[in-house]
């Protein structure tokens, strides 16, 4: 009983951590910090502080084992993960904490559409329901978004959320493949560290500058580095190994409530009752569409063994 008192209270600190991403986007932004800054420090700070296990575990190990085509897989994936964190992270600058965290929090959706394209796995009949439920609440966010002289950009904050999460399902569907054959430090310091360059590199190209920012600034940039991305996703990563992986996906879809309830809190942002709804809407469709595909998954592995450990989370 201590030990799953111990699990669930690492769960809910590891999904609060990730819940703190927007709340510290929207306070960096404030102090006049472009989003693309934003996600290089976070990028930077999360790799970096990987960079001393990496070096001890000697991981380039793990990379000589892989072929070039398996290298440029992991490049393809780092790349992706980096466009991911630039189109969410900028998002925040236009629209909710709520219809952004929700939104970008619709990737297990664009990973059951893309499967069958990409991966030759059927799509469950109840994905395609959760989809269609999902749908509807991502209408219902557009109609309570769409108000006055900022709707426009609202929107444009809506699709940039949703772009980030078609990113995402695209980094875990290319990266699932190579994930078995390197080990989990291997693989997100690699990914991380191409994020990292790729995000650098559009900064220096669009002359955003990296430095001159206030301390507090930077600070909250750094902390996004190592609150969300770090011991969040730590934790929850953490969590997998001894809880079932269908009960932290239904514990992490606690994201956005944390999120919101934290933007209420530090920002005074409180949602309307449509957005409430359609958020309502789409976390019934992931939490629909993730147990369909775990289902399948344990089908799948049935009689094989344990599964496979489990790829990173994002957010």
């Amino acid at each position: 009983m201590k030990q799953k008192l111990r699990l669930a209270l690492i769960l809910g600190v590891g999904v609060m951590a990730m819940a703190s991403a927007s709340i510290l986007i929207r306070l960096a932004q404030a102090e006049g910090a472009p989003s693309l800054v934003i996600a290089v420090y976070r990028m930077g700070t999360a790799t970096l502080v990987l960079s001393i296990a990496a070096i001890r575990q000697q991981v380039w190990r793990d990379y000589a084992k892989l072929t070039p085509r398996e290298l440029g897989i992991l490049t393809l994936s780092g790349i992706l993960l980096g466009l991911h964190f630039a189109t969410w992270i900028t998002s925040l600058a236009y629209t909710s904490v709520l219809s952004s965290v929700v939104l970008v929090t619709t990737t297990p959706l664009w990973i059951g559409l893309a499967a069958p394209l990409l991966l030759g796995e059927a799509t469950p009949r109840l994905t395609w329901i959760a989809i269609m439920i999902a749908i509807a609440g991502g209408i219902t966010i557009g109609l309570a978004d769409w108000s006055g002289e900022a709707s426009q950009a609202t929107t444009w904050g809506n699709i940039l959320a949703l772009g980030g999460a078609i990113l995402g399902a695209g980094y875990f569907i290319i990266g699932r493949g190579v994930r078995e054959q390197v080990r989990l430090l291997a693989y997100l310091w690699l990914v991380y560290g191409m994020a990292l360059l790729l995000l650098l590199g559009w900064s220096l190209i669009g002359r955003l500058p990296l430095t001159g920012y206030s301390p507090v600034t930077i600070g909250w940039m750094i902390a996004l580095g190592l609150v969300p991305q770090l011991v969040g996703h730590t934790a929850a990563n953490y969590a997998l190994r001894h809880l079932s992986a269908t009960f932290v996906g239904v514990a992490i879809l606690g994201e956005p409530i944390g999120s919101t309830l934290l933007a209420i809190l530090f920002l005074n942002e409180w949602p309307g009752l449509l957005q409430v709804s359609g958020a309502l809407l789409i976390l019934a469709g992931i939490g629909l569409a993730s147990a369909a595909e775990r289902g399948e998954r344990m089908l799948h592995r049935r009689g094989q063994g344990e599964g496979q450990e489990a790829l990173p989370l994002i957010e």
